[in-house]
């Protein structure tokens, strides 16, 4: 994997002109922990899931829009290049994925995945089931930034089944599978969706739940969840988001969870010392209006880097 150059504006030298693309290093020269950037560049759980593709290209658009913003304080950053689904071979990049994410963490890094569609989550999974052992005794919690439960039957892995198969993975392991979704669209999930989640003893909000005068009402129910558990795995998918603020997705949302709702979230999350991982999934730059659901999704990984680091 050959690791994407950054590039944006130049004031000068020095730490007080400090940007992420003046930061970011190639993995192989870390000298010391920090967060690893790893990109899905994958379609394809999205198309066998019947959606619009082009999010194979977010991992790109997601680098673009981190590049210029300014950082204020002196932390550790690399990229580990990206992981291409180009063949159809979903569940090999799944594997691929999860490895790097995996090696990342037995370095002592923080990895942050970049997709791709949804089926990046059961790539993280991967790494992170690794990176925190199979045989561990810790909990592992879920919470999922999303309108879809994700939680589809299917004959093949798409972008809509990830978090079954991280339940199956779970049980076989003799696991509770603990999951948790944030801006649940009733109008996008089935009943049959719905009852599965309840069977599984899924915690959600739905969107309408999540509108800003409710902040503090979702605040508590993820610091609820993040308690209740060691460790956290927080993924965002940008179909969260209302369609006006993250057009570029495959099903853009008609409501959605209003972007000061999703950071105060991912703030929460990042800030409780238990997160040991974040992606962001369905990034569609195709689709994108002015670069909108690219910027957001970069303040959100910001976000994320800036609350870790006021935590450590």
């Amino acid at each position: 994997m050959n690791p994407p150059v950054w590039t944006g504006r130049d004031d000068g030298p020095g730490s007080g002109h400090r940007r992420w693309h003046t930061t970011v290093r190639t993995l192989d020269g870390a000298d010391r922990r920090g967060t690893v950037i790893v990109g899905f560049a994958s379609d394809e759980g999205v198309r066998r899931n019947k959606g619009r593709t082009g999010a194979a290209e977010g991992p790109a658009a997601l680098r673009r829009a981190l590049a210029p913003l300014a950082l204020h304080r002196d932390d550790a950053l690399y990229d580990a290049g990206d992981v291409l689904v180009d063949d159809g071979d979903l569940e090999g990049g799944q594997t691929a994925l999860g490895s790097v994410v995996a090696s990342a963490m037995a370095d002592g890094h923080f990895p942050v995945v970049f997709g791709g569609g949804h089926e990046v989550a059961y790539a993280s999974y991967l790494g992170l089931d690794e990176g925190l052992g199979a045989d561990r005794s810790r909990t592992l919690g879920i919470l999922n930034i999303d309108a879809h439960f994700d939680l589809r039957e299917e004959p093949e892995p798409t972008s809509g089944t990830p978090f079954l198969q991280i339940h199956e993975a779970e049980r076989a392991r003799g696991r509770d599978f603990r999951y948790a979704v944030v801006g649940v669209n009733e109008a996008g999930n089935t009943p049959v969706l719905f009852d599965r989640a309840d069977r599984l003893g899924v915690e959600y909000l739905t969107d309408d739940q999540c509108a800003a005068h409710h902040m503090e009402r979702v605040l508590g129910f993820v610091r609820s969840f993040v308690d209740s558990v060691d460790d956290v795995y927080l993924t965002l998918d940008l179909d969260a988001l209302p369609a006006w603020v993250a057009p570029g997705v495959s099903a853009p949302a008609p409501l959605g969870v209003p972007a000061e709702v999703v950071q105060g979230v991912v703030e929460a999350v990042a800030a409780s010392g238990r997160l040991a991982l974040f992606d962001v999934a369905e990034l569609n730059p195709s689709l994108d209006v002015d670069g909108r659901t690219a910027r957001v999704a970069a303040r959100m990984v910001d976000r994320v880097r800036a609350a870790r680091g006021r935590s450590a």
